[in-house]
């Protein structure tokens, strides 16, 4: 169950940042890090 929630993490990530980028306002391309910090933490808890 936790590896589709880091999939998830990670697809929504990518997208937060690509959105940030693309529009060029910052809270989006953040939001997107943070995420990726999450899921790494998820994927170590994991393991």
């Amino acid at each position: 169950m936790k590896n589709y929630l880091i999939i998830a993490l990670m697809i929504t990530a990518i997208a937060m940042i690509v959105i940030g980028i693309s529009a060029k306002i910052l809270p989006p391309a953040l939001t997107g890090i943070g995420f990726i910090i999450i899921a790494i933490l998820f994927y170590k808890n994991n393991l």
